[in-house]
């Protein structure tokens, strides 16, 4: 139960430090600081998405050749799909300066900020959930120090994240006691993921590899519909790059020294 709660709670933590910059920052995050903060993002959840999901997926299929990775490739499928759905329906938009995304309505900047922030914490949450229930049934292709590099790997990337929430809201007019509260609330997103997809996965164990798989499609959408685009736009684009790369390689070694 203890490693249950500390996965769970981890990342919340991380969003939680990153909202608070909402009182230390007078003005909105810089731009060439938010594309490295959004390079980094990408990359810990491309390598965790691979790493801590699809490589795991794969080597609990059994069976060989195309057969063993036809579960990974069907959730893969699944998760992109869902959250391409998702992307079309809610109504969203990705910052200040952007246009708003899925369907029209008269709802506030603000709550389309905030449902841009539920849309992109969904699937991490849904990872961390898929990661811990594989744990919980004894798979040994996931040790449950691999489900807490995953957890800690998403923290890490939470603190820029929970940063580019609030700083946000902050410039929409909100106060900076809402735009904090509204920051935390949104890394609360992942653990209500998290026990949604643990409860799914326990009521369907042979179904792992698909959950699995669906979570890192998932991730994968958000990094490639979203982050990438913002870190590489414009000028300076190098600096997302870099970004992306001590993203990846610091997820890597997270995983290597937990495992």
């Amino acid at each position: 139960m203890s490693a249950l709660f500390s996965v769970l709670i981890i990342p919340v933590i991380g969003t939680t430090i990153g909202a608070a910059f909402v009182y230390t920052i007078k003005d909105t995050i810089p731009l060439l600081t938010k594309k490295a903060f959004m390079g980094f993002t990408a990359g810990v959840m491309i390598a965790a998405a691979v790493w801590s999901l699809l490589i795991p997926a794969m080597n609990m299929s059994g069976g060989e050749g195309v057969s063993r990775i036809m579960p990974a490739i069907s959730g893969f499928a699944a998760g992109v799909a869902f959250l391409l759905i998702m992307d079309s329906v809610i109504p969203h938009r990705h910052g200040n300066d952007s246009s708003d995304e899925g369907l029209n309505c008269d709802m506030s900047r603000t709550w389309k900020l905030i449902l841009a922030i539920i849309l992109h914490n969904i699937p991490e949450g849904m990872a961390i959930g898929v990661a811990f229930a594989a744990v919980a049934e004894g798979n040994a292709c996931l040790p449950v120090t691999g489900a807490l590099a995953l957890s800690v790997g998403i923290a890490i990337q939470n603190v820029p994240e929970g940063a580019i929430v609030s700083l946000p809201l902050r410039d929409a007019g909100n106060t900076k006691n809402r735009a904090f509260i509204i920051g935390v609330l949104s890394g609360v997103v992942q653990p209500a993921a998290a026990l949604l997809t643990i409860w799914l996965a326990s009521a369907v164990v042979p179904l792992m590899p698909f959950l699995l798989a669906f979570a890192a499609g998932a991730m994968l959408y958000v990094v490639v519909e979203e982050l990438i685009p913002a870190a590489s736009q414009g000028s300076h684009s190098n600096l997302g790059s870099i970004g992306f790369t001590v993203g990846f390689l610091l997820m890597i070694i997270l995983d290597a020294a937990l495992n």
